[in-house]
């Protein structure tokens, strides 16, 4: 399959990227999510989908790689729902700050679980595009979605079954 260059697909995950970068590893939410027991894989995937959208843009994406990328973000959200979300305001992990930031920090704790659920929609929306474009170029072949067995969850991971 040629790499993915579809404008859409391109524009929702810089979207993806923006909102990631934004809302869920931001200063203030980032010492908490660096202490989940991820493994270094997930972590260096989940930052190749949402750090380096340029570097791919011109080439293009690859779909295994983009599914694999999938995969980890849906492991993180799930992960994140399960473990971070239910106590994250009254975690010290999250840094004490006064004045302006304070607030900055409290609206970023206040909405994260919003923001983790904006986020774990705009992975579904790509999963769910890839997935039409992918059972569209098979033409009587197994889709790749099919192969990867990583992606067996990654709908009830997303949507939070």
């Amino acid at each position: 399959m040629q790499p993915i260059q579809d404008a859409h697909i391109v524009r929702l995950i810089e979207q993806i990227s923006e909102h990631y970068r934004m809302n869920i590893y931001n200063q203030y939410i980032r010492p908490a999510l660096l202490q989940m027991p991820l493994d270094k894989a997930t972590w260096d995937l989940i930052d190749i989908l949402t750090e380096k959208v340029d570097q791919f843009r011109y080439q293009g994406f690859h779909l295994d790689e983009l599914y694999r990328q999938i995969a980890a973000c849906a492991r993180f959200i799930s992960m994140v729902r399960r473990d971070l979300v239910p106590g994250l305001r009254n975690r010290s992990s999250v840094p004490a700050v006064t004045g302006p930031n304070k607030v900055l920090r409290d609206m970023a704790v206040n909405n994260f679980a919003s923001n983790l659920q904006v986020f774990a929609d705009l992975i579904n929306e790509l999963y769910v595009k890839l997935v039409e474009m992918d059972k569209a170029d098979a033409r009587g072949h197994m889709p790749l979605y099919v192969q990867i067995p990583e992606l067996r969850d990654v709908g009830r991971q997303l949507i939070g079954g």
